[in-house]
């Protein structure tokens, strides 16, 4: 390897972000997703008090491979009446963004001589917030391209129920950064190892986030844009093939981006309430070991996503517009204003 050190240090920096991103999309975000799908239906099945997938490798372990097949082998139907430029490009408009977002989401602190994000940038939450609201035009774009009253219909709540939770979920982080004093999302998971984690601090911003996040990711019970009982798929109704499985993928990668957010924000990030854990690696597996706790807290909030998907119905619009527009909004408002209150009181003294 003495033949990298070699290099300039700009091509040194191209190729090890290159292989981060690599690494992530194709050794942790892809096989995450394909096996919250096998989670997902093994859930609900423990649920339902059924069996779920056992058939394909040992306890149902390569059903995505099946399902992986299954897809690409399918006719990629395209209906003659659709706009075809837009109804190719909206499933790649659809997942690109929740890939992105996790260019920023720093899994731990080092691993060997590289930090463990692919870009440790300053306004880390700015861009994330930025990129997320991309989402909603893949949806948008799929509904206006199919040409059909049902897809319009999904695409058109879809972009309402966003932009009205995007606002609150903006709101809501705003005290997290007044406390932290920083946008960059490394600095705030090093302020929650010096000290308690912020869903301590702020529970109020955390139930709001949480919330909106199941909203952004169109899961029940805010799945209003595809809705099948009302609009028979939404937003996706004319989509097969890998077309329909990149709209799948993106849910599924769109809720680890936001996961792994609400690890960074609000519970610590790899850091555990205990010594020894919480200092940057100065070896290899305490970098993997970092990346795993991330992980391990990421797991846990897409065991959640999955458990309310198939316990809670599913709101009526007008419910769910006022939850957010007549109770979030208010709320995070006045928890912005309640966190600068304590704030100027605390650093007068």
């Amino acid at each position: 390897m003495e033949w990298i050190n070699n290099l300039p240090a700009e091509l040194q920096f191209a190729l090890f972000s290159l292989l981060k991103i690599l690494i992530t999309v194709f050794a942790v975000v892809l096989p995450m997703v394909a096996y919250s799908v096998v989670a997902e239906r093994r859930i609900s099945a423990w649920i339902q008090d059924r069996v779920g997938p056992n058939r394909v490798g040992p306890w149902g372990l390569l059903q995505p491979a099946a399902d992986g097949l299954k897809f690409v082998l399918k006719e990629d139907f395209t209906p003659n009446y659709v706009r075809k430029v837009y109804f190719w490009l909206a499933p790649a408009v659809s997942m690109v963004p929740a890939l992105m977002t996790l260019a920023v989401i720093p899994f731990g602190t080092k691993i060997g001589n590289q930090n463990a994000v692919i870009s440790d940038l300053n306004v880390g939450i700015l861009y994330t917030f930025g990129i997320v609201s991309l989402s909603v035009y893949g949806i948008v774009l799929a509904g206006y391209a199919s040409n059909s009253k049902y897809p319009f219909l999904g695409s058109i709540r879809s972009s309402a129920q966003m932009i009205s939770y995007e606002i609150a979920m903006g709101m809501s982080v705003v005290p997290v950064f007044m406390l932290v004093g920083e946008l960059n999302l490394t600095k705030v998971v090093e302020y929650q190892a010096s000290g308690a984690w912020i869903i301590f601090k702020q529970p109020v911003a955390f139930v709001i986030f949480l919330i909106a996040a199941f909203a952004e990711t169109n899961r029940l019970p805010f799945d209003m844009p595809e809705s099948e009982s009302e609009l028979v798929g939404g937003y996706h109704t004319e989509y097969s093939s890998m077309k329909f499985a990149l709209f799948f993928l993106g849910e599924y990668a769109a809720m680890i981006a936001v996961s792994a957010m609400m690890v960074v924000l609000f519970l610590g990030g790899w850091t555990l309430p205990f010594a020894g854990l919480n200092e940057p690696a100065e070896s290899l597996v305490m970098g993997l070991l970092q990346i795993g706790i991330f992980i391990g807290k990421l797991l846990l909030f897409m065991g959640l996503f999955i458990w309310v998907r198939w316990m809670l119905p599913r709101f009526r619009y007008d419910q769910l517009m006022d939850i957010g527009w007549k109770r979030f909004v208010p709320l995070s408002l006045a928890n912005i204003i309640l966190t600068a209150i304590y704030l100027y009181f605390t650093y007068k003294k």
